[in-house]
């Protein structure tokens, strides 16, 4: 039976959306998935050429996006159990069986439901299990194209350079700009301090 790999994106970020992606894979394996891994491995044109055939050939994809005041109301932890659980539900909405889940990582997300003992974790599943890679890949792809869009919004902050991340240009346009309403408050603690 068929396996639902779930990975996440974006955990790290200062702005933007959280994303998990979930993939249920072709049991007859056609010869692209081969080329499935971490899609921190991959270049940019292969990530896109890749997530446009999973879109179209996957059994089942499924996107559970978490937005950044969401992140700051639950926690990170949080975030990213309801992040998952969204995307499963995208796809059990798509009726393809699955017989296990694998997550990438150590922690399960689905523990305190129905589905969680259905579930194996595993560190490196995203290199490992092409199905993870899939969702890896899926997750990314359009984490990025989102911040992508954000960057046309806020040009100020160069999201497209820097995706939301914490690198040291980010935090110089922070220091000069404030925060916009994709940033993730509770990550700048620091920076804001009483100014919230």
């Amino acid at each position: 039976m068929a396996i639902l790999g779930i990975d996440e994106v974006g955990r790290g970020p200062l702005a933007g959306p959280l994303v998990v992606g979930a993939v249920i894979l072709p049991e007859n394996k056609p010869d692209w998935v081969a080329e499935l891994k971490d899609s921190k491995k991959l270049s940019v044109k292969k990530r896109e050429k890749l997530n446009d055939v999973i879109r179209a050939e996957a059994l089942a994809t499924g996107l559970g996006w978490v937005k950044p005041a969401e992140i700051d109301e639950l926690g990170i932890s949080r975030a990213l159990k309801l992040a998952t659980r969204r995307a499963v539900k995208t796809v059990q909405k798509q009726h393809v069986a699955f017989s296990q889940i694998v997550i990438d990582g150590k922690v399960n997300f689905l523990q305190d439901t129905r589905l969680g003992k259905y579930v194996s974790t595993m560190v490196k599943a995203d290199d490992l299990v092409k199905e993870v890679s899939a969702a890896s890949i899926i997750a990314k792809v359009s984490r990025d194209r989102f911040m992508m869009e954000m960057d046309e919004k806020y040009p100020e902050y160069q999201f497209c350079k820097h995706k939301g991340y914490g690198t040291k240009l980010h935090y110089e346009m922070i220091e000069k700009y404030g925060v916009s309403e994709i940033h993730r408050r509770t990550f700048l603690k620091n920076i804001l301090g009483d100014n919230k």
